[in-house]
């Protein structure tokens, strides 16, 4: 039932897909207005998190940024239909600019591994296209609630009418020893670093000078297994009528980023860097801080505001 459900959302995905550029750039640029206008939940995270991340900003500078964020993130939504559902090539010839590409491949020829680090900035679906295009990779993901959103993320990602296949790893306890392995035998890992793990699975460090608990499965990897770490990124750098054009970037990480002590607070610096290049291509979306330390003045920040009301409503009633 997942997999026939699957399909059929790869088929109208690929019919919005179809429609011009221009008139997918309108439509998203409206619907970010309306999300603005009328105060959405998504557009109440972007808000606190731009409070959280960028204090400096006058509330005027933080609402313009909000504004951009989110059209960002719905123009986001139809270029990730086209990149899923149009062949490989025509994507990766979106790719107009390149930056440390002899990084990553002096780090595929020294056979010790790579993890490629991809934060949530620019199109990370796009650059796990351009790495099934260079060589067979594994890439953690975190399932969805839904079988049918696995379902269908795992048919979109897969690699069209290639035989090397992109291995997809659901973040969880056996994802340690496949990736383990993975990179002791020379290959090559994709891992978001900035998706907050679940409570008890990472520690916490600064993120824009906020606690955020994050994942040391990536510095514990590096440390075990040698790999090389490389951020990596397709950043947004204008469009034509056929859709967006992105600068491809690859950037050495921080030497302490297999350090025991300091490989989060390398990773989360790593990311801050990358996001900071452009605050409006980052993920803002996504309730990063939740998750507060113990005894934390600030708590869960986006509560109750960010949540759906009848989650608020359920947890006041269970707290009586």
């Amino acid at each position: 039932m997942a997999d026939f459900a699957a399909r059929v959302l790869y088929l109208l995905a690929s019919l919005v897909a179809r429609l011009p550029w221009p008139l997918l750039r309108a439509l998203a640029d409206a619907l970010a207005r309306h999300w603005q206008r009328s105060d959405t939940r998504m557009a109440r995270v972007v808000r606190r998190n731009l409070e959280l991340a960028h204090p400096d900003l006058l509330p005027a500078q933080r609402a313009l940024l909000q504004g951009r964020v989110l059209g960002t993130t719905a123009r986001q939504f139809f270029e990730t239909l086209q990149l899923w559902t149009r062949p490989p090539a025509r994507n990766l010839a979106r790719i107009r600019e390149t930056q440390g590409v002899e990084l990553f491949d002096a780090a595929l020829a020294s056979g010790r591994g790579l993890i490629v680090a991809a934060p949530h900035y620019g199109s990370w679906e796009l650059l796990n296209q351009w790495l099934a295009s260079r060589t067979a990779l594994a890439i953690l993901y975190a399932p969805p609630e839904s079988n049918i959103g696995e379902a269908f993320l795992r048919r979109v990602r897969a690699t069209h009418g290639d035989a090397r296949r992109v291995t997809q790893v659901r973040a969880e306890g056996v994802a340690v020893r496949q990736l383990f392995k993975l990179l002791k035998d020379g290959g090559v890992a994709g891992i978001l670093p900035d998706q907050q793990p679940k409570a008890g699975d990472g520690e916490f460090a600064p993120f824009f000078g906020t606690p955020a608990l994050t994942m040391t499965l990536l510095p514990r990897l590096a440390q075990r297994t040698g790999a090389t770490v490389l951020a990596g990124y397709c950043e947004r750098i204008g469009d034509d009528a056929d859709g967006p054009l992105f600068a491809l970037r690859f950037e050495p990480a921080p030497a302490d980023i297999a350090d025991p002590l300091q490989g989060i607070a390398a990773l989360n610096a790593m990311v801050e860097r990358v996001a900071r290049r452009d605050p409006a291509q980052y993920q803002w979306t996504y309730k990063r801080y939740s998750i507060p330390p113990a005894g934390s003045p600030l708590g869960n920040p986006y509560w109750p505001e960010c949540y759906p009301a009848k989650v608020v409503a359920r947890a006041e009633a269970e707290a009586k």
